[in-house]
């Protein structure tokens, strides 16, 4: 478990590494964290330094649907290390070509997450790399946090509820330890909603996944530190239509450009999965960016 003092702590260690992100005024009462414009293109950058800052010359070993291994090796290229990432064969063009660029060494394995995962477990204890878990490590989580202080001095006079789209739960659980004051809505893709079957459970389970939005929120399974942290969040579903709505609509009313999970938060507005009371004052967190935008246009 962690909790704001850990997110305080990994504020102090990234702290000149990682962007502070913009907040947009997006009409009476909403406010966008413009997070998609963090080094990489995902929040995912502020929790992999935290975790990695000190790392071993063996380099780090991490496995994704995308968004953490590019934050992996954008990390590591800046601390100078090696960085292995292994993403399934389903990933998005876009997202492994950037991961070259960054100089990582890319690994196609499997078609879902949990596959690319297994494989990087076994490659870092090979090769003794640190391995850096995409969402379930308290330093990621941490690291994650610290948009939410971030949104505390940016938002004039304070806001109410914070919307955030849901993979894995490496998002949710930092958010939910650095604004233990503020409501947190929990949004996941009806095709991909491992929290949501969780919580109907009472403990993590293994969920399929499918959709839109799978190359970034497609974990089989929540994360331990997001479910312990997530008892008492709101959790919604929306579906791959609304989705490819939502990242439309930023697009057309806004010209933001998001990949599909990123626009799952704002679909929960816009379909009023998520209905906010007169006067609650909410922020959408837009949270990656690692999209191709050719058919935003279509």
């Amino acid at each position: 478990m962690i909790d704001l003092s850990d997110v305080r702590a990994a504020a102090k260690r990234v702290e000149g590494r990682v962007r502070r992100t913009p907040v947009l005024a997006a009409g009476p009462d909403l406010w966008f964290k413009l997070e998609f414009l963090q080094h990489a293109g995902s929040f995912k950058t502020r929790g992999m330094f935290n975790r990695i800052v000190d790392p071993p010359a063996a380099g780090i070993v991490a496995a994704s649907g995308g968004n953490a291994g590019l934050a992996a090796a954008w990390a590591a290229r800046e601390l100078g290390v090696a960085a292995e990432v292994f993403v399934p064969v389903t990933a998005p063009a876009v997202k492994v070509a950037k991961l070259g660029k960054l100089g990582a060494r890319v690994v196609q394995e499997g078609r879902e997450y949990a596959e690319a995962y297994a494989a990087a477990t076994i490659r870092a204890r090979e090769t003794g790399a640190l391995f850096c878990h995409a969402y379930d490590d308290p330093e990621m989580v941490a690291g994650n946090g610290t948009i939410g202080l971030e949104l505390l001095s940016q938002v004039p006079d304070g806001f109410d509820t914070v919307l955030v789209a849901v993979g894995g739960g490496g998002l949710l659980g930092g958010m939910i330890a650095a604004l233990p004051d503020v409501r947190i809505v929990a949004v996941e893709p009806v095709t991909s909603c491992a929290l949501h079957a969780a919580m109907e459970a009472g403990q993590p389970v293994d969920v399929q996944v499918s959709g839109v939005a799978a190359d970034s929120l497609g974990a089989r399974r929540i994360g331990n530190i997001a479910f312990k942290l997530a008892r008492d969040v709101t959790s919604v579903l929306v579906g791959d239509d609304a989705i490819v709505d939502a990242r439309r609509r930023l697009w057309d009313d806004y010209r933001i450009v998001v990949e599909h999970g990123t626009a799952a938060a704002y679909a929960a507005l816009l379909t009023k999965t998520y209905q906010p009371e007169p006067g609650e004052r909410v922020v959408v967190l837009l949270c990656g960016a690692n999209t191709d935008p050719a058919d935003l246009t279509t």
